[in-house]
């Protein structure tokens, strides 16, 4: 099975688990690192996310994964909240993330450049606006864009 596929898998049997937790299920990754496999299951809440979530979440995942066997080797199950810097992958991330401080990687540089940062401005679902500390107001159609999270200035 490919991996898109066991993420979208694992995504349908953790959904209902994580709204039952009292959680949103954020994102579902299924990676290979350093040679060993990861299953991660990012869950968010307001107020943030505690050990106690990710163990509500875990303990039942983890017996339906073992039940259904949908990974056919082994691999690390990690629930986890989304950290200070999210992903944006999904059009509820951009949307939540509108107003705040972005980091953006294009596929191919625009004027000299692939990464862009600034200030969330809009997000229509094709193409998002970013505030740049200049300024300027860039506008990127999504499908150019290969990588995007939010940024947490210390």
């Amino acid at each position: 099975m490919a991996k898109e596929n066991i993420s979208e898998l694992v995504w349908s049997m953790a959904l209902p688990i994580v709204e039952e937790a009292g959680c949103e299920l954020v994102d579902v990754e299924y990676v290979k690192e350093g040679g060993s496999w990861f299953l991660r299951v990012i869950i968010d809440k307001d107020g943030g996310v505690s050990h106690e979530d990710c163990e509500r979440v875990s303990q039942p995942l983890n017996t339906i994964l073992d039940e259904r066997d949908p990974i056919p080797h082994p691999f690390y199950l990690e629930v986890s909240s989304p950290g200070l810097e999210r992903r944006l992958k999904r059009p509820r991330d951009y949307e939540r993330a509108l107003g705040k401080l972005v980091e953006i990687r294009l596929f191919k540089a625009v004027d000299g450049t692939k990464r862009f940062e600034g200030q969330l401005e809009s997000f229509d679902g094709k193409e998002l606006s970013i505030r740049l500390d200049s300024g300027e107001t860039r506008t990127f159609p999504l499908d150019q864009v290969a990588k995007a999270k939010t940024l947490f200035k210390y």
